[in-house]
């Protein structure tokens, strides 16, 4: 018994005189804080106000850069059909909604991987290298975008964009203004998603149905059937291999 409180008064005077010789070490070195400041003055020539308002622009455009991503891209589409497979297999929050916003990113940058492409080798670059300048830039990254838009958008979605800006009717793609474009994009979008989303949800129904059906003739009234369906809903998505036929069938909608 006194052997052992010998070794622990040591350990605590060791453990003592390297904390007491770590403050030490630290109170004798100096620390250096880096000191960073921001500061607005008065532009002295046309060269820095015209870079003082392309930051600011640079900075706006990142702050709309998630608006950006939903609005002309098929982020839109495919969030919403991963979160209509989530519902009809009524697993609440599995997967999470990290998980599902993830994959709907990584999705959407494979899907506009060549639409990117091309904004890069047409405007990027050559604005870059200074071959062409920034409202040049604009309009030639804009155009392989617009294209992609046109694919997914229905004429009778366009054409009511097209009504309700009072504009004149248009006779080539090339007349219609981008926000024009963008709105009935987006509805268009929303409309094929939910087409998926029912066929989706018409396997998962049946089940829900059987299953009930099956639980009112046996008199199991007071038993839930979502938590009878719920196995069998899951069985069935793994057997037929359901990730991979919604990553497919989202995939090729936009071929």
């Amino acid at each position: 018994m006194m052997r052992k409180s010998k070794v622990l008064f040591v350990l605590a005077t060791i453990i003592f005189l390297l904390l007491f010789a770590g403050g030490i070490a630290l109170a004798q070195e100096e620390i250096i804080v880096p000191e960073i400041s921001l500061g607005v003055k008065k532009a002295t020539s046309p060269q820095e106000a015209v870079a003082s308002l392309q930051i600011l622009f640079l900075l706006t455009v990142l702050s709309l850069a998630p608006a950006i991503l939903i609005m002309t891209t098929s982020f839109t589409r495919i969030i919403v059909v991963l979160s209509f497979v989530r519902s009809a297999l009524s697993t609440q929050q599995t997967p999470p909604n990290q998980v599902l916003i993830g994959l709907a990113l990584f999705l959407t940058f494979f899907v506009m991987a060549p639409t990117w492409q091309q904004v890069n080798t047409q405007a990027i670059q050559p604005y870059l290298k200074g071959e062409i300048n920034q409202e040049q830039a604009i309009k030639r990254g804009l155009k392989p975008i617009r294209t992609f838009m046109f694919r997914q958008t229905r004429e009778k979605d366009l054409a009511l964009f097209v009504k309700m800006a009072n504009i004149k009717k248009p006779r080539t793609y090339d007349d219609v203004p981008t926000h024009v474009l963008v709105p009935a994009f987006i509805i268009s979008e929303l409309k094929t998603a939910f087409e998926i989303g029912f066929m989706i949800y018409i396997p998962f129904v049946i089940i829900d149905m059987i299953v009930a059906s099956a639980l009112m003739s046996m008199g199991m009234l007071m038993l839930p059937p979502m938590m009878i369906s719920l196995p069998f809903k899951i069985l069935l998505f793994v057997l037929v291999d359901g990730w991979h036929l919604v990553v497919k069938s989202l995939i090729s909608s936009f071929a």
